[in-house]
């Protein structure tokens, strides 16, 4: 079965590509507006199996990997910044707290029309900052399409005390260690 990433984000393809598995990549066409009082939990799972059907729709005998992602605090999700001034906002209000980040993960098999699907949590938990140190970083690394207003494997690690999760390619946006259990689930081996 060919495999794909229903992605075109070059971080997720640099993740998979760490599985050494050839795949190609397709762009899911997906609304993610949030539903009315859907958590965030509900919001990653929902996103993460419409994207991989999406694509698994338009390819017969495949294997999709669909993913997506947020980062919560207060019960309240953070999204893409966009700006720096949203930056400086939450990286404020992550100052000296942990934000927890949220991964739907589904692997859709285009054949059967079966999936499976999970949401992993990674916690990040940020050090008191300073506004010359959030200025300092934004300045750097620009992360204005970032959720949370940082890139972990880049000078982001910089900003934060301890991270605590069972994968740390789920803070990157792809658990690849539940992705490797789920494909063998269905027959591929990747060692």
């Amino acid at each position: 079965m060919k495999l794909i990433l229903a992605s075109t984000s070059p971080f997720r393809r640099a993740l998979l590509e760490k599985l050494q598995l050839p795949f190609t990549t397709a762009a899911p066409e997906v609304d993610e507006t949030p539903r009315p009082d859907e958590t965030p939990m509900q919001l990653v799972e929902r996103l993460a199996i419409a994207k991989a059907r999406v694509v698994a729709e338009q390819h017969g005998d495949a294997l999709v990997v669909g993913s997506d992602q947020v980062a919560v605090i207060d019960n309240s999700i953070l999204g893409k910044p966009g700006t720096k001034e949203r930056a400086v906002t939450q990286l404020r209000r992550a100052s000296g707290r942990s934000v927890r980040f949220l991964t739907g993960l589904c692997l859709y098999n285009s054949s059967s029309g079966q999936y499976q699907s999970e949401v992993v949590p990674f916690d990040v938990v940020f050090r008191e900052l300073s506004d010359a140190q959030i200025e300092n970083y934004l300045a750097r690394e620009e992360p204005w399409n970032c959720a949370g207003s940082f890139k972990s494997e880049g000078l982001g690690i910089a900003l934060f005390e301890r991270l605590v999760g069972d994968d740390p390619n789920t803070l990157i946006g792809l658990p690849l260690i539940r992705l490797v259990r789920m494909l063998e689930k269905e027959g591929m081996r990747v060692i």
